[in-house]
């Protein structure tokens, strides 16, 4: 059992830093709560916004020294690293078109990174960040937040320890309905979204459609082998970005696989699900409800299990509270940047204490870029089969 260790599990907090996630912004906030949750983290450095001024304002309000809020990240991780308390990481939550050149001037400056998904825009920047990540000795992790739950833990320890036998369908989607006018009008969180030049090739197969593939993968333990992708920009204005997509999935083997993601989904809070059917059984999560797992096994009555209980499996009994009280985003969250601050520090007990527990890294990020750039290949060439590798 991973038990929940309350208390300092590090002699030092990493010293961290910031890259975007100023006022305003809700996903710098999930950043900035789950990383020091546990005190492994402590916040002392930070490039906010591209208005200096307002970034720095927003620095100090966090409690930051104002000499630490600087105007630029390349500013930043330059005067960091002439200090002897510089920070050691870095998050980056800036619109994708950015993460590439940030991401590699952190890691040249030998920093650990934590990034916000898609890791970059074209699949070769991905593949050269990985390679610089290994080639420095540092940990390049992508916030792909939803796998921090534990029941998705729980899972994936039964899809791929046998229990449910073989794969047969891999079942995803995140489909919401908030998007489904031209909100982005007013919204300058969305209008980034559908704006090519930043967004990149894609809207929502970037956006959401890789949470859906990354844990179809992190569960299913299944390689992608070919897909065949259908898009639509149902807001006009929105094209050549998509705002609905279905991508139909064959893995290496005999499993299959559907994905629908949609921001047009009217009636829908935000309709992440997976499903997994295997040979004996099936499991089945829905993020709005992240403490149940529903798990059936053939000829017998549906079950729920639920989080918290001694009989799931250990990978899936990290409890921060008691079973019945509600676990959350920002519960899972702080698992991971649990898991992302052992791996990073550079105390001897830290990796005693990760004691293996995954966490998404560089190759999850490498094999998001190239999802979304194969469903783009093969809707833009009418639905092709296109090989995924």
């Amino acid at each position: 059992m991973t038990a929940f260790v309350e208390g300092p599990l590090l002699q030092s907090p990493l010293r961290w830093g910031m890259v975007g996630g100023g006022k305003g912004s809700q996903i710098g906030h999930s950043h900035r709560d789950a990383a020091q949750r546990d005190g492994l983290m402590q916040l002392v450095a930070g490039a906010f916004d591209i208005d200096a001024e307002r970034g720095r304002s927003f620095g100090v309000s966090l409690g930051l020294d104002a000499g630490r809020c600087y105007p630029s990240y390349a500013a930043m991780f330059e005067a960091e690293a002439a200090r002897s308390d510089g920070i050691q990481v870095v998050s980056i939550a800036t619109p994708n078109s950015s993460h590439f050149a940030v991401c590699k001037a952190a890691l040249q400056a030998g920093l650990h990174v934590v990034c916000e998904k898609p890791l970059t825009i074209r699949l070769e920047d991905a593949q050269e960040l990985q390679a610089l990540a290994t080639a420095r000795g540092v940990v390049l992790g992508v916030m792909y937040g939803y796998t921090g739950y534990e029941m998705v833990q729980q899972a994936r320890a039964m899809v791929q320890g046998g229990e449910l036998g073989a794969v047969r369908v891999v079942h995803m989607q995140f489909a919401h309905g908030y998007h489904s006018a031209e909100v982005e009008s007013a919204d300058p969180g969305t209008k980034w979204r559908v704006t090519p030049a930043i967004s990149g090739p894609s809207y929502v197969i970037g956006d959401l459609a890789t949470h859906c593939y990354q844990m179809g993968a992190l569960v299913s333990g299944l390689q992608l082998e070919s897909l065949s992708c259908v898009r639509r920009s149902f807001v006009a204005s929105r094209a050549p970005l998509e705002d609905d997509a279905h991508v139909m999935l064959r893995y290496q083997g005999n499993a299959v696989g559907m994905l629908w993601a949609s921001a047009i989904n009217i009636g829908s809070a935000h309709g992440f699900k997976l499903r997994v059917v295997c040979e004996k059984g099936s499991i089945e999560w829905w993020d709005e409800q992240p403490n149940q797992l529903k798990v059936a096994f053939a000829g017998k009555p549906e079950m729920t299990y639920e989080r918290g209980h001694g009989y799931l499996d250990p990978s899936a009994r990290f409890e921060r509270v008691g079973g019945g009280h509600p676990a959350g985003y920002f519960d899972a969250w702080a698992n991971l940047y649990r898991r992302f601050a052992l791996a990073m520090s550079p105390e001897p007990q830290a990796r005693a204490l990760l004691d293996g527990q995954w966490f998404p890294s560089a190759q999850d990020g490498v094999e998001g870029v190239r999802f979304m750039l194969r469903c783009v290949e093969s809707a833009d060439a009418g639905s092709q089969w296109v090989g995924f590798q």
